[in-house]
């Protein structure tokens, strides 16, 4: 029988293209699990889970989600795992506090948008979208003790977050303690061979591999990916942050977040979320020009994700709202989040500066109205102490690029654009 997919060596080079893995634990089994599946013209399970924690898949999912695509590419089986039963539960990682507990319903109504944004990235003929409260809502309390007779207390607090808490006598419920194990049966019930995660994920997967030994199974390969920085250039990217760019953001929104990224994370996004070629890369950082290649990124993030006019009619209207000084409309700011309600009907402006982020302190807001950095529907303000009377809806400027609504009620924005 012919085999179907590349030679060995040809699929591993394509692996380590574009984004390379951190970490692949442990290359020979890979090799081995590649030779297998060359033999037996069998593909191999490569698997991904996605929390259903928040709404969106941003930049910072996309880059394991092209790494699949390339596995979906060679011909393989990719899972596209969404976690309805363990986002109720809250993966703990990275996290200094328990993570708050999220409904049934707000995780089923946040599962559901995930079909139709991965379809952006993976083929949607050639993927297994699973969810694991296949498994795990039927089985029985006997089941889960024995799940959880396959490891101990000693070694779950060798994960660096949970020996902190540990150590500063922080709470660590249960809950988050299970969390780990059940999150590495999924891979015992879809009997993966391969699974890709962030770096912030290896205590989770390497115990997977301990867990599918323990149930008589071959333990997967891990590709550990890359973390991106957010948009504020320190933590992860996160919805929950505010620090996210979806991948099915509006062109316009898309554009903008680019574009505020600092000068520093240029080189990480063009690495990481350009989909560029390591070559094309060096070649656009070899020029000196933070404000051109930011824009280049911009450009090239937006043609991605949804089309190359899409991508120049957002260069232009970001280019007529910053570089002509035009203000963006209420229903822009709403859509994007940046509007804030207040019942007052005055409100101090450098608190409101503070409030809205744009400043860490009221010292500072001061100081931004006192330079002249911040207007008014258009007009420029320098009253440190002034009050903003909230007898209609404001856009807010502070700086070059920061933008935020301000009003009392609904019935104000109706008719507004």
């Amino acid at each position: 029988m012919k085999t179907t997919f590349p030679p060995v060596e040809e699929q591993i080079s394509r692996l380590k293209e574009s984004v390379p893995p951190v970490e692949i634990i442990d290359e020979e089994e890979l090799t081995a699990k590649l030779e297998k599946s060359r033999t037996e013209n069998r593909p191999l399970r490569v698997k991904q889970g996605f929390d259903a924690s928040a709404p969106d898949l941003h930049l910072g999912h996309a880059v394991s989600l092209w790494k699949l695509k390339t596995f979906q590419d060679l011909g393989h089986t990719v899972i596209f795992l969404i976690g309805d039963f363990t986002g109720m539960v809250g993966d703990p990682s990275g996290k200094s506090k328990t993570r708050p507990r999220l409904t049934r319903e707000e995780v089923e109504a946040n599962a559901e948008t995930y079909r139709e944004q991965v379809s952006r990235i993976l083929d949607p003929e050639k993927i297994e979208i699973r969810y694991n409260s296949e498994w795990h809502a039927e089985r029985d309390i006997y089941q889960f003790l024995e799940l959880c007779s396959h490891y101990t207390i000693r070694r779950m607090l060798e994960r660096d977050d949970f020996w902190k808490r540990f150590q500063d006598e922080k709470p660590i419920s249960m809950l988050e303690f299970l969390y780990p194990l059940i999150q590495a049966y999924d891979s015992v019930a879809l009997k993966a061979d391969i699974e890709l995660g962030g770096t912030d994920q290896k205590f989770n997967l390497i115990l997977t591999r301990h867990i599918q030994r323990a149930y008589g199974q071959e333990p997967q390969a891990l590709f550990l990916m890359p973390l991106l920085r957010g948009t504020d250039g320190v933590e992860k990217m996160s919805k929950s942050l505010n620090n996210a760019i979806g991948i099915s953001d509006d062109p316009n929104d898309m554009y903008g977040k680019v574009m505020s990224i600092s000068d520093e994370l240029l080189s990480e996004y063009y690495n990481f979320a350009s989909g560029l070629q390591q070559s094309e890369v060096e070649a656009i950082l070899s020029q000196d020009d933070p404000y051109r290649n930011k824009h280049l990124l911009a450009k090239t993030i937006v043609t991605r994700y949804h089309s190359s006019a899409d991508a120049e009619s957002a260069e232009e209207h970001f280019l007529a709202r910053f570089r002509e000084k035009s203000l963006p409309s209420p229903q822009e700011l709403l859509q994007s989040g940046d509007a804030f309600k207040y019942d007052d009907e005055k409100k101090s402006l450098r608190k409101m500066i503070v409030e809205s982020c744009s400043a860490d302190s009221g010292s500072a807001a001061r100081r931004l109205i006192k330079a002249g950095a911040v207007s008014i529907d258009g007009e420029k303000v320098t009253d440190e102490f002034m009050d903003v009377s909230l007898d209609k809806p404001h856009v807010i400027k502070v700086g070059k690029r920061r933008f935020f609504l301000v009003y009392r009620d609904e019935e104000q924005l109706k008719g507004l654009g």
